[in-house]
């Protein structure tokens, strides 16, 4: 049975891994072409949770194998995720000056570099996916359906389309339907195939990858609901970037449309059956059932 100290040691290990493979990765900045790469190594390393990549790590250990051999794949979930914040940031987007504590990639540099550094990282995450060191350790039809499936959560059926219509939701009148469009999107469908690609790229059976994409879909949208309360009643200084900025630009956020009590009793709910989801993994999901715990609570 895990606790809270067995998860934050394994976050902490695999975090430890998943940078130092980002690291071997980034082409080395120097000479023409050195400034994008700069860019791209200052968002890639801004204090990330690496929650995406450690997610289809823990996929694939439901199996009960190493995933240190799928280490370069999960890298380049970070990357897509890391792109997507760095045109997020941007003044023709969410317009956030600061992520992390730290000057957004476009105020550090300048918004056609910060452009660039993310189209770079998009690049690099498929560099990753069809590393030729996955095809002796992965199999090859398995590979093509988690790279598949990631294509999709980033794309236009997930983060693209979630965040134009986030865009397209700012200071109007929302509906429940609509914010729960927007967030099964922009966050959840990168997130539910963040674990279930590592549970494909594992070859774990049909019935066990539905379970664990129904999880994946409570798991992201619980996520999204917390960083929904966390502008309101967080700490300035944990999340490092402005309280209520959210409320500022009138996003259509849960706590906007039901109010905090109304949005943390969903969170809570959402956790309850996220749990009981896992129940037939057993003590192999301890991991990811304490992590359910610990991002309803989070502080960041």
């Amino acid at each position: 049975m895990a606790n809270l100290q067995d998860l934050k040691a394994y976050l902490e290990e695999k975090k430890n891994k998943i940078d130092e493979t980002l690291k071997k990765i980034l082409p080395i900045s120097k000479g023409y072409g050195r400034r994008v790469i700069e860019a791209a190594h200052y968002s890639l390393f801004n204090g990330g949770k690496r929650l995406r990549p450690i997610l289809c790590l823990m996929g694939y250990e439901l199996s009960g194998e190493n995933s240190d051999e799928i280490l370069i794949f999960a890298a380049g979930l970070e990357c897509i995720h890391t792109y997507s914040l760095i045109h997020d940031d941007l003044p023709c987007m969410d317009d956030d000056d600061f992520r992390r504590g730290k000057p957004s990639c476009h105020k550090a540099f300048d918004e056609a570099t910060a452009i660039l550094a993310g189209d770079g990282l998009q690049a690099l995450a498929y560099e990753c996916f069809t590393h030729k060191e996955l095809l002796k350790k992965v199999n090859p039809v398995n590979l093509l359906k988690a790279i598949n499936l990631i294509s999709k959560a980033s794309g236009f059926k997930g983060m693209v389309g979630g965040q134009m219509e986030d865009l397209l939701a700012e200071g109007k009148k929302g509906s429940a339907r609509r914010l729960k469009w927007i967030h099964e999107h922009k966050t959840m469908a990168l997130i539910e195939a963040s674990l279930v690609s590592g549970a494909i790229l594992a070859d774990l059976n049909k019935s066990e990858i539905k379970t664990l994409s129904k999880f994946g879909q409570n798991l992201g949208l619980l996520f999204q609901i917390t960083d929904d309360l966390l502008d309101i009643l967080g700490d300035e200084n944990l999340l490092g970037k402005p309280l209520r900025s959210d409320l500022k630009k009138k996003k259509l956020t849960y706590p906007a449309l039901f109010g905090v009590e109304k949005a943390r009793s969903l969170a809570e709910d959402l956790a309850k059956t996220s749990l009981e989801t896992l129940t037939t993994f057993g003590e192999r999901a301890a991991l990811l059932k304490e992590l359910i715990i610990f991002i309803l609570n989070r502080v960041n």
